[in-house]
């Protein structure tokens, strides 16, 4: 008898009180077995009252407040600790704005059959973005031409956050290495896990307008994080990032 893997999936909020509980509601309707971490930054509009609410009532959801807001990059490390901490088989990221949305749950877990790392990709065949102006769309395939150029990593869609991760790679990825704290930050834990020996997978998306709420989205972190991934790849071309394992202890 085969036994299901224990899957995680993360959620960082921030004033996310219009989408939390019909996110999670959609995320357990295609991943019933799976427990949900909720990670939030102390959001004004009482986003943690009422992760801590559908806690009380749902033995698979768990909550953790941090003191202010923090960022998703320190919250997705925070839960990656989690994960592996707790003993998890596989940790599934995904934001809190439906611009992930669960329906593709399925096909992505499928995928880690026979990856490490499987990304929602908008950029492989069958993938696409909806509503999104010229300028973010020649940004982003910028971006990610930059990475696939500098970091030499294989994938299409290295820039999204929608993704599920093993979390045996995970231990064995020097996490403390990690410098980025903003949107870097998906770039740059996807080279980390490559230089672990991670096998990288994608699964097309369509990535949809958020439903609810206000985007992040900040002009000057935007410059302050493709500087980063610059600084990142020089490195790499350089041969100073060498493929690293964190030292696995039981």
């Amino acid at each position: 008898m085969t036994t299901e893997p224990r899957l995680l999936v993360s959620i960082a909020t921030y004033n996310e009180a219009g989408n939390l509980e019909r996110l999670i509601g959609e995320i357990h309707k295609f991943a019933p077995g799976a427990d949900v971490l909720v990670v939030d930054d102390n959001s004004p509009d009482g986003t943690g009252k009422i992760a801590d609410g559908l806690a009380a009532a749902d033995p698979r959801i768990r909550v953790i407040h941090r003191p202010g807001k923090l960022g998703l990059g320190t919250a997705t490390l925070t839960a990656m600790r989690y994960a592996i901490e707790h003993d998890y088989d596989l940790l599934q990221n995904m934001d809190a704005d439906f611009s992930h949305p669960p329906r593709y749950l399925p096909g992505i877990l499928a995928g880690m059959d026979k990856h490490d790392v499987m990304i929602g990709s908008r950029y492989v065949a069958g993938g696409a973005t909806e509503n999104w102006p010229l300028k973010r769309r020649i940004l982003s395939q910028g971006v990610n031409f930059l990475v696939r150029f500098l970091l030499r990593m294989p994938v299409k869609d290295a820039s999204g956050a929608y993704r599920c991760y093993r979390v045996s790679k995970l231990r064995e990825t020097r996490l403390d290495l990690v410098r980025s704290r903003g949107y870097s930050f998906q770039q740059e834990i996807l080279f980390r896990c490559h230089k672990a020996g991670a096998r990288l997978g994608e699964y097309p998306i369509l990535f949809e307008n958020r439903r609810s709420g206000s985007s992040k989205v900040n002009g000057k972190e935007a410059v302050r994080s493709i500087s980063m991934i610059i600084l990142l790849g020089v490195r790499n071309f350089l041969g100073f990032e060498r493929p690293t394992r964190a030292l696995v202890t039981s």
